[in-house]
């Protein structure tokens, strides 16, 4: 891997020297464990005239989930306690002889920028952007693997969940289980915050569950993911407990399925970002559900959870290969329930067989 972490940082140094900046200074975790291979607690990467560096307040994790570092870079921790790395890389940055040095100022806090300037008063700070987010919005197959058997655990731990009794238990039980089996088999972690809803808080995005307990009849949607090495999936599903679907379940099911599968059937390299949410979004809102809808159809995921591209009406850029999103409809009505699907796909052109669907639990509408 240390080819692959060399020339993404190679990647980023032609941006910065392309903006008139010879150094770089890259603070976002996530973005440092993507050039890095791994990103200890308050660790920042410099890319330097002369070499690029790992700073760290302290010896980096040693676990697995948390990355190693890329043996080509060196690593140097702070001399003692209560120093901040970022600065101490622009003083090193500023070392090396350079005029400028990019910074991620979406990332940076206003005190922590002041405090980089006052060490560095002849250093031109110049903003980095979101350089290396864009860099990440391309994966490459290793990446791909990684998401891959995040979902295949993601798969796992919601199918044995609904092999289990559900009635009488609560959301925040549920919830529990589904992040523990996730460990179970293998995952770092989750992906983020379990979110299970039922009866009228079913398909509800972003739900926090509560004590509600599980009952007959309900809605039931559940949406979790599993991080595998640093990398993280999303599955979203939604099913009937107890007893066969009334009418109007059905009759929601079914929108809310022909909106993801257009969405997902949209996937293509080249194809707009907004043509994929408008896809997924006409077929809802022709059935008179525009007021209901979420403002996005989904997003891209990876080393987070929320990254770009976002599919939106509004949002600009067209899709590339293999590029991992989320398809994720839904439609909630206040007081009665509602359904939520959601899969992560790769993004694949026709002579690759088209988008790759990572998350495979049926999307039948299933009585539990």
């Amino acid at each position: 891997m240390s080819e692959v972490y060399g020339a993404r940082r190679s990647r980023l140094r032609e941006r910065c020297q392309a903006s008139g900046s010879a150094s770089a200074l890259v603070t976002r975790p996530a973005n440092v464990r993507y050039l890095a291979g791994t990103a200890p607690h308050g660790a920042v990467l410099m890319l330097g005239r002369t070499e690029d560096l790992l700073l760290c307040p302290g010896p980096p994790d040693d676990r697995p989930a948390e990355g190693r570092p890329d043996e080509a870079l060196r690593v140097q921790r702070l001399p003692g306690p209560g120093g901040d790395p970022a600065v101490a890389a622009a003083g090193l940055a500023a070392a090396q002889g350079g005029e400028s040095l990019a910074v991620e100022e979406h990332h940076l806090t206003v005190d922590r920028y002041r405090a980089i300037r006052s060490v560095v008063p002849r250093l031109r700070l110049a903003d980095l952007g979101g350089g290396v987010e864009q860099l990440r919005v391309v994966k490459d197959e290793e990446e791909i693997s990684c998401l891959r058997i995040g979902a295949e655990i993601a798969d796992q731990a919601l199918g044995e969940l609904l092999e289990s009794i559900l009635v009488g238990r609560t959301e925040r039980h549920l919830a529990l289980e589904l992040e523990r089996r996730l460990v179970d088999h293998g995952a770092d972690g989750p992906a983020f915050a379990t979110s299970v809803g039922t009866g009228p808080n079913a398909g509800r995005r972003g739900h926090r569950p509560t004590d509600r307990r599980v009952e007959e009849g309900d809605f039931l949607s559940v949406c979790l993911g599993a991080t595998y090495r640093g990398y993280r999936c999303e599955i979203g599903r939604t099913f009937v407990i107890g007893t066969s679907p009334a009418d109007w379940q059905i009759e929601l099911y079914d929108l809310v399925f022909a909106a993801q599968r257009a969405g997902r059937e949209a996937l293509a390299p080249g194809i707009a970002y907004r043509d994929v949410d408008r896809a997924a979004r006409q077929v809802l809102d022709s059935a008179g559900y525009a007021e209901r809808l979420p403002a996005l159809t989904g997003h891209g995921v990876g080393l987070e959870i929320d990254e770009d591209p976002q599919l939106a009406p509004a949002a600009m850029g067209k899709l590339d290969a293999c590029v991992p999103v989320t398809v994720e409809p839904g439609v909630h009505l206040p007081g009665r329930g509602g359904v939520r699907i959601d899969d992560t796909l790769v993004v694949r052109p026709e002579a690759d067989g088209g988008p790759e669907l990572l998350t495979i639990t049926t999307k039948e509408l299933l009585a539990l």
